[in-house]
């Protein structure tokens, strides 16, 4: 136990925690939430809110035994609530197995990142959370329940994503595929007439496709591509074969990116854009992101270019992606095939927020989702009519925390 300050990853949250406990074993988690205190987890502390904060005990499932079971079919994965992706690749890698997809960071949490329904891309890939058929956890009377996809129904569907108001989530069961080779390519300057040809083509000419742009002029600065098959020489889509490595922010040093010469690779080495053993950069940012009805992407992109001039001077990058659907309650990719808008902004809260603001109006009329571990101003009432599962969501938490131990200001203002 410690009385040591706890930020956030980008330093934005100062944790209101009275402790923080390093728990080395379930039954300590249970006695904790038990004792019946406020209590929150903390992964890896890459969420830009206050959904993790507390006035009371704040837990890091860093310290628990590492557990790695592959399933006896080779198609499945049990891992404890600590670890991270990094570490989970590498661990598949070795046993010839593969997860579906990852985030551009390798070094988040796996519970945390399922928890928000964070995401990869590509347009057949869902999110994180889609890989997940069982879920183990600490309720908020103290007791070890298990929900699985298979058996469970509608309480495991809203459970996945459970933004940390259901329990402590002190294991998961992933679904696993044979390891696979990618390759990586970097293209510049794809032109804004290519995406108004062929949008569709373009986000999914890859097993995951990213753009990235500042929205300071028409086209799209870089598309990063990752692909089982090697391109063909030459432009695509209109857009250069970069000619030299990049980073998705522009400045940052390009050796902390994944490799882009086209060459074939472990999976786990080119699915995220950051190299696990390099830090992706100092955390001076904020970030936003907004999921959008696939069909509507183009008219996404022409509303946040209509705003360019408020967007770009607070913006360091913005990244477009594709996420399939999925059933879950609360993910943002619920029943829909999606398109996200992710903002890089600059380190400063008083400046971004209107501007967040703003683009929130200008997306609204799409019925943009925010996700749920970012910076966003979206009230309640609309995050609600957004969800048709949302009022059974509430009943959940109800009876998995009915003391409301996993409550704290963020979750009462979206749930109540």
């Amino acid at each position: 136990m410690s009385d040591e300050k706890v930020t956030n990853w980008a330093g934005n949250i100062v944790f209101g925690a009275h402790r923080l406990h390093r728990p080395t074993s379930v039954e300590q988690i249970q006695e904790l939430v038990a004792a019946g205190r406020p209590v929150k987890v903390l992964g890896s502390g890459h969420s830009f809110n206050r959904m993790a904060d507390t006035t009371g005990d704040l837990i890091s499932l860093a310290d628990l035994p590492r557990i790695f079971e592959v399933g006896p079919y080779h198609n499945s994965v049990r891992i404890d609530g600590g670890m991270r992706y990094g570490e989970l690749a590498s661990r598949l890698d070795a046993e010839g197995l593969a997860l579906h997809n990852m985030a551009s960071l390798p070094h988040i949490s796996v519970a945390g990142a399922i928890a928000t329904a964070t995401h990869g891309s590509g347009e057949h890939n869902g999110n994180l959370a889609t890989a997940v058929s069982a879920i183990e956890l600490i309720r908020g009377d103290g007791k070890l329940v298990t929900l699985r996809r298979d058996l469970d129904g509608d309480a495991f569907l809203g459970a996945v994503v459970g933004l940390g108001a259901l329990g402590v989530v002190v294991s998961l069961t992933l679904d696993v595929a044979p390891a696979f080779e990618l390759r990586q390519y970097v293209y510049d300057d794809l032109p804004r007439a290519e995406l108004e040809r062929d949008l569709p083509g373009i986000l999914g000419d890859g097993y995951s496709v990213s753009l990235f742009t500042n929205w300071t002029g028409p086209d799209v600065n870089m598309a990063w591509l990752k692909r089982r098959d090697p391109m063909p020489a030459g432009d695509w889509h209109g857009a250069r074969r970069a000619d030299a490595a990049r980073h998705p922010v522009p400045g940052m040093p390009a050796q902390n990116s994944t490799d882009q010469s086209g060459d074939p690779g472990p999976w786990h080495t080119r699915l995220p854009h950051f190299r696990m053993e390099f830090t992706p950069s100092s955390g001076e940012e904020l970030q936003s992101e907004y999921h959008v009805p696939r069909a509507h992407a183009l008219e996404a992109i022409d509303a946040v270019a209509a705003i360019g001039d408020v967007v770009s001077p607070v913006l360091q990058i913005c990244e477009l992606r594709t996420i399939g659907a999925d059933d879950l309650w609360l993910s943002p990719n619920y029943q829909r095939e999606t398109f996200a808008l992710h903002f890089t902004w600059i380190a400063d809260t008083d400046i971004v927020l209107p501007v967040v603001a703003r683009l929130e109006q200008a997306l609204a009329p799409l019925d943009a989702r925010p996700h749920w571990g970012k910076v966003f101003t979206t009230s309640p009432e609309t995050i609600h009519a957004q969800y048709d599962r949302f009022t059974d969501f509430v009943s959940l938490t109800r009876e998995f925390d009915p003391n409301r131990i996993f409550r704290n200001p963020w979750l009462d203002a979206l749930l109540d």
